[in-house]
């Protein structure tokens, strides 16, 4: 087998199957708490270290550049949805000043602007319709761009025909959309929000009280939910099972509320944005917002895929090289081998010509 042949048995022929890995992976509970503990502690230090050589800061700049597409028709379509049921004023007004108590005030006045001018547009029934459109197609360009960025982690191609793929990105954005929507109207029943809609069915003082108390622990599993979404589907390789609570995910929403926190902190204290970039401040600023964002989430992705390495090492299988995921659909890898097999040939063959013309002269 020639080198160019190599990276094709690594990624398809030679990784083992679902059924293997469900009878073997639970073999890694039978070693010492020990050796445990080290092959979590290794995740960790693999993670950190990958994070760095597999770009995660450039990716997390591209993520940022898809997620603005997608927050403005994104926008569009909750405020209008909510302005349909008379609702988008006041929900608009709770989520500002719910927002106000982290993010900085520059920012805030940059978001603001716009959000206003939506509220106040009319025909919402056609800003439904485009934004929701819009949204979908905007969203679906981050969810392909994570996808990209989680094969590079797991070190695998993408293998999905484009009719199989993308199919399988819109179905994943649609349903992050119904979930982003979803937390939307759960923020929006606050204040006087909540206690004229919990009045008009007839729910009392105490079903406010516990909805007050439940909310936000419902919020944080939808977050936790989009995030399991992210990391288990969109990368080509199939999972043992899917995850819902991932390590990596614990770790993303720790590193995300202490970067957002540690990030407000400092704008208020030692920052000066304002002085530097002058109206373009709360830009600048929520672009590094979403920047840092993105990298608590592809850290949190680094951190899982060590953790399938460490759980498969434990478990007696090689993975010190390649973490051994079968793939969701080789079927495209096989014809980028097939296409890049022929260009070395090709350029093989040109350096073979232009030997044998110098020895004829």
């Amino acid at each position: 087998m020639n080198n160019s042949e190599a990276p094709f048995e690594d990624e398809t022929l030679s990784r083992p199957s679902i059924e293997y890995l469900k009878e073997t992976l639970p073999k890694r509970k039978l070693v010492s708490k020990e050796l445990r503990r080290r092959g979590t502690l290794m995740a960790y230090k693999r993670a950190l270290a990958k994070f760095g050589s597999d770009g995660c800061t450039d990716f997390a700049a591209a993520l940022t550049y898809y997620a603005v597409l997608a927050m403005f028709p994104a926008l569009i379509a909750l405020v209008s949805l909510l302005g349909v049921f008379g609702q988008g004023q006041e929900t608009i007004d709770t989520i500002m000043s719910m927002m106000e108590e982290s993010v900085p005030a520059e920012t805030m006045a940059f978001i603001e602007d716009p959000i206003a001018q939506l509220v106040n547009t009319p025909a919402a029934g056609l800003a439904l319709i485009i934004g929701l459109a819009g949204s979908l197609w905007s969203a679906s360009g981050y969810v392909g761009a994570f996808s990209r960025v989680l094969n590079q982690i797991y070190q695998v191609r993408e293998g999905r025909p484009v009719w199989k793929l993308r199919p399988i990105l819109f179905a994943i954005t649609a349903l992050m959309l119904v979930l982003v929507a979803a937390a939307a109207l759960m923020l929006a029943l606050s204040g006087g929000v909540a206690e004229t809609i919990f009045d008009q069915i007839g729910l009392g003082e105490e079903a406010l009280t516990v909805w007050n108390w439940v909310k936000y622990p419902a919020l944080l599993v939808i977050f936790v939910f989009v995030l399991a979404i992210l990391y288990q589907l969109t990368p080509n390789v199939q999972r043992a099972k899917f995850q819902i609570l991932s390590l990596g995910g614990i770790t993303a929403l720790v590193v995300l509320g202490i970067a957002i926190l540690g990030f407000g902190f400092y704008l208020s204290n030692f920052g000066n944005y304002n002085q530097t970039y002058g109206s373009l401040a709360g830009i600048i600023m929520f672009l590094l917002m979403l920047w840092i964002a993105n990298l608590a989430l592809l850290f949190g992705a680094e951190l899982d895929s060590e953790i399938s390495r460490s759980r498969q090492l434990l478990a007696g299988i090689e993975a010190e090289n390649n973490i051994q995921l079968p793939l969701s659909d080789e079927s495209g890898v096989i014809k980028l081998h097939e296409k890049e097999t022929k260009m070395v040939r090709e350029a093989a063959e040109l350096r073979r010509d232009v030997w044998q013309e110098q020895a004829r002269h």
